[in-house]
C-alpha cells in the first residue's frame, strides 16, 4: 500500500508523519484492499481552536474512492477522525 501524505503551508514533524503512517496501516490490515492512501493536512484560517484540518482518500480498485474530511483541535485528532469515519465508509461498503 501507498501512503502519500501532504502538509500544505507548513513543515510536517516526524512524529506526526509516523503517527499518520501506523493509523493508516492499522486501518489497511482489515480492509487489504486499499491500495493508495492520500492524507491531506492544512491549517484553516483564521487561526484559533480547532483549525487543523485532515482530508483523507483511500483508493480501492473496483470501489469507489473513500474520501473523509474533518477538523479538529490537533492534527492527530483530524486524523484519528477522519479515520474513523473511513472505517465505517468501508464498513458499509462491505455489508453491500
Amino acid at each position: 500500500m501507498d501512503i502519500r501524505i501532504q502538509a500544505i503551508h507548513f513543515d510536517i514533524a516526524d512524529a506526526l508523519t509516523a503517527f499518520i503512517n501506523k493509523k493508516v496501516e492499522r486501518l489497511a490490515r482489515r480492509y487489504p484492499e486499499i491500495t493508495v492512501a492520500e492524507v491531506t493536512l492544512k491549517v484553516v484560517k483564521p487561526e484559533t481552536a480547532m483549525n487543523k484540518e485532515a482530508i483523507v482518500k483511500l483508493t480501492m480498485p473496483g470501489h469507489a474512492d473513500a474520501v473523509a474530511n474533518k477538523v479538529a483541535d490537533t492534527f492527530e485528532e483530524a486524523v484519528d477522525l477522519s479515520l474513523e469515519a473511513l472505517d465505517r465508509q468501508l464498513e458499509k461498503q462491505k455489508g453491500k
